[in-house]
């Protein structure tokens, strides 16, 4: 097999460079990969019409074969040859929060390729809010399928050195257009169900849905992932640890005050082991925890009162668990609403759902 030698190229958001576009585009349809960043986190992109592009993404990335990609575009228009049917609903969806981070799951057309939706007769489509993710797939003038460009089950990249670190001589090109605003994928609903169902919590919340849907309903298996065993999971995320970094993760739970105290058993314990010891929380937690035992680091993942950079500050975070050594970390958890939600949905995935209750010796 040929090696691969990545090119990396930094563009600027604001004035995307054409040239190193153009190159990229050339290298998706000719049936390479590119990584690119998004509003929320970078893609891993390929021609979405290509199924032997496609299986790049899922060699590179060492993704499981039943975990479905979604497909990006970069006008609404150009739903239509992907999809047998555009409910009412998507209509209205698409002029609210398209180009933003919220992905929609259509009835597929037969032009899809099944490598993109695990053998699922639906597909998963979004425009990205982003310059250089929308100026490439205009460029490209293909679909372009495009999951979170890590090794699969790692924290998703919110950087293109983070991109690096994962995947250099794996894919063909990274375009760094700097860090993601948004910071936890794109919210995916599922319009082919009657009340339309969030497979995934992202960056637009069941609460803003709702002000614009009838109904609109969490799937259960978010809070009961043992409804997916045996089951192909129909959106990605939806199935399998992810965003886990080299150290165990633990929530811990309970309110404010016993979080903090619990905390510091924890970390006494685990260092009396030899263990390192990590904290992942906000600066409130910092505050309350100033008179207790230093963990060997701390992850400041903003304000309580700032949920929107909570979210984006998390992967960063539990990547840095591992730039900092960490053997086990201890992470609080937030009230599940608003932006809440998908912060808990990712912290859990971290955690592989293991949660301390800090009123419990």
């Amino acid at each position: 097999m040929k090696k691969i030698i990545t090119k990396y190229y930094k563009i600027d958001p604001k004035v995307p460079s054409l040239p190193p576009i153009q190159e990229a585009a050339e290298i998706i349809r000719r049936g390479g990969t590119v990584a690119f960043p998004t509003e929320t986190v970078y893609g891993l992109g390929a021609n979405a019409l290509d199924p032997q592009a496609v299986s790049k993404i899922f060699r590179a990335k060492g993704r499981p074969g039943d975990n479905p990609l979604i497909v990006h575009i970069a006008n609404p228009k150009d739903v239509a040859p992907l999809v047998s049917s555009i409910p009412q609903e998507a209509e209205k969806l698409m002029k609210l929060f398209w180009p933003g981070p919220l992905t929609l799951i259509f009835p597929k057309s037969s032009i899809v390729p099944s490598a993109v939706t695990a053998g699922i007769e639906t597909v998963a489509i979004r425009i990205p809010a982003h310059p250089v993710a929308l100026t490439l797939i205009k460029a490209a003038r293909v679909p372009i399928a495009a999951p979170s460009a890590n090794l699969s089950g790692k924290p998703s990249p919110t950087t293109g050195l983070h991109v690096l670190k994962d995947l250099a001589d794996k894919i063909d090109m990274v375009l760094d257009g700097g860090k993601a605003n948004v910071g936890v994928e794109s919210t995916v609903l599922d319009l082919t169900v009657d009340p339309p169902l969030i497979l995934r919590p992202g960056g637009i919340t069941l609460e803003q849905l709702r002000k614009v849907l009838a109904k609109v309903e969490l799937d259960p298996a978010l809070s009961n992932e043992s409804i997916l065993e045996g089951i192909v999971p129909r959106a990605p995320g939806m199935k399998y640890t992810h965003y886990a970094p080299k150290a165990e993760v633990y929530l811990v739970e309970g309110n404010p005050g016993q979080v903090a105290k619990r905390m510091q058993k924890l970390v006494q314990e685990y260092q009396e082991q030899g263990r390192r010891v990590g904290i992942l929380g906000t600066e409130e937690l910092l505050f309350r925890c100033k008179d207790l035992t230093s963990p060997d680091h701390w992850e400041i993942l903003g304000s309580e009162e700032d949920l929107a950079e909570v979210a984006a500050r998390l992967f960063n975070a539990l990547r840095n668990c591992d730039r900092y050594h960490l053997d086990i970390v201890f992470g609080q958890t937030f009230p599940e609403v608003g932006m809440g939600r998908a912060i808990m949905n990712r912290l859990k995935k971290s955690a592989g759902h293991r949660v301390i209750y800090a009123n419990e010796e």
